[in-house]
């Protein structure tokens, strides 16, 4: 599944573009790999998304198509969430 898609469906990111956008800038990594919207995404994949001043990482659980909103969360683990502080 594409990264865009994955991003949408768990609801990590509320909509495709915006998920693409932020692919596309390089604020996610996968396994330590920047990754594109493109990028397929497996189940057990590390992925961190650097969101503001937030940097969140979740581990891929199961890829779905679609998934009812109750249901989206199951798609991953949080495995770690830290603040950016601001470098001086």
């Amino acid at each position: 599944m594409r990264l865009d898609k994955f991003l949408k469906v768990s609801r990590l990111i509320k909509r495709r573009t915006l998920a693409k956008e932020v692919a596309d800038q390089g604020r996610i990594e996968i396994n330590g790999t920047a990754a594109k919207a493109s990028t397929v995404v497996k189940e057990g994949d590390e992925m961190i998304i650097r969101f503001g001043q937030k940097r969140v990482t979740v581990r891929v659980d199961h890829l779905k198509e679609t998934v009812k909103k109750e249901a989206a969360a199951e798609m991953y683990t949080i495995i770690k969430e830290e603040k950016l502080g601001e470098s001086l």
